[in-house]
């Protein structure tokens, strides 16, 4: 299961990945978005509720901590994500930096309105839904280069919520075989 507080983008990419062979042969993906756009506690909430049920295996979790004004209960939503086995995917300022990781590094800090103008650049976009087939090829070099983001923060002393840019899209593309 995967929750996810965004409506175009992130669920556009979810479903391409659901469309590669070896996901769609091997694993049963299903996307939830919350109702209302959801803040990150409250997708972690109903992640963790719905990990009660026996039929599901894991449940992962994609927000963004949103620059300048960060999500409310950042801190609070990866302690109980931790705590009740439900995965992160975390992008720092938005999701749109992932996107822009499968076309070039950032390695500097871009709030949220730069990430969003500089992914609809680099893919010709006008909106916000995304042909995930563009992405598809290129997820593993986004992968890696969020991979060097992360290592780069932790070499400077950079943490959670200040670790702009970063993206944890790379850990659910690992637990699905996808890199």
């Amino acid at each position: 299961m995967i929750f996810c507080e965004g409506k175009n983008s992130e669920p556009d990419y979810i479903n391409g990945l659901k469309r590669l062979p070896e996901i769609a042969n091997n694993t049963a993906l299903n996307l939830e978005l919350h109702p209302e756009q959801g803040v990150p506690l409250t997708l972690v909430e109903m992640a963790a509720d719905r990990l009660a049920d026996p039929e599901v295996d894991e449940c992962w979790c994609i927000f963004d901590v949103e620059w300048p004004k960060n999500h409310p209960n950042l801190i609070r939503a990866k302690q109980l994500a931790q705590g009740r086995g439900v995965g992160l995917v975390i992008s720092n300022p938005c999701f749109e930096l992932w996107l822009i990781l499968h076309y070039d590094r950032c390695n500097k800090f871009i709030n949220t309105a730069e990430a969003e103008s500089l992914s609809r650049k680099l893919d010709g976009r006008t909106g916000k839904s995304i042909d995930s087939r563009i992405y598809m090829a290129k997820r593993k070099e986004a992968a890696r280069r969020a991979e060097q983001l992360e290592r780069d923060h932790e070499s400077n002393g950079t943490t959670f919520p200040d670790n702009n840019p970063s993206s944890g899209m790379h850990y659910l593309l690992r637990a699905l075989g996808a890199y």
